[in-house]
């Protein structure tokens, strides 16, 4: 799935929202961005990508929901005091991280558009202050650097290393 079309299914996720208000646009390209990562995965054929993206999300939202338990931040609309982190947020800022680890920048910046979306929608609905949703993109990226791995494609690999006593070849084929 190429970056433009991933953009085009999360404006048309997001369609309904528009009628309903920002916040709540917000919340439908948030849960978007995980199915449609794990969509990306999937037509890849990338089984390990599939798992990762599952693992980060799983773990990012866990940790954010966990934290908001611990930490007591007033909501900007003093409606509770559980502002601080976002886990609506953590929803957006996860698979967006993961696609930018494991797929590279072309994948990588339209999530992250889509994901600071999510984040100014939570901050403009008055839900969040902005460092709540700076915090649950900050705990998106470290549990990502420690889930995901690179993508590498099947296909025969080739490289040559130089080292002390001559050089290093190697060669294999990735099913």
């Amino acid at each position: 799935m190429r970056p433009a079309l991933a953009a085009t299914v999360l404006l048309l996720a997001g369609t309904q929202g528009v009628l309903a208000g920002t916040e709540s646009m917000g919340t439908n390209v948030a849960i978007a961005l995980p199915v449609i990562a794990g969509g990306i995965t999937l037509i890849k054929d990338d089984w390990k990508g599939t798992a990762q993206v599952t693992v980060d999300t799983i773990a990012t939202v866990g940790l954010a929901y966990g934290l908001k338990q611990v930490i007591h931040e007033q909501r900007p609309d003093k409606s509770d005091f559980k502002s601080m982190p976002s886990d609506t947020s953590a929803l957006g800022f996860a698979p967006a991280q993961f696609l930018w680890d494991r797929y590279g920048w072309r994948y990588g910046v339209p999530a992250y558009a889509a994901a600071t979306f999510v984040a100014w929608s939570r901050v403009d609905a008055q839900k969040h202050h902005w460092y709540d949703v700076a915090a649950s993109a900050g705990l998106a990226f470290g549990v990502s650097k420690i889930f995901t791995t690179s993508y590498q494609p099947p296909g025969l690999r080739y490289g040559v290393t130089p080292t002390d006593g001559g050089l290093y070849a190697a060669l294999d084929y990735r099913f």
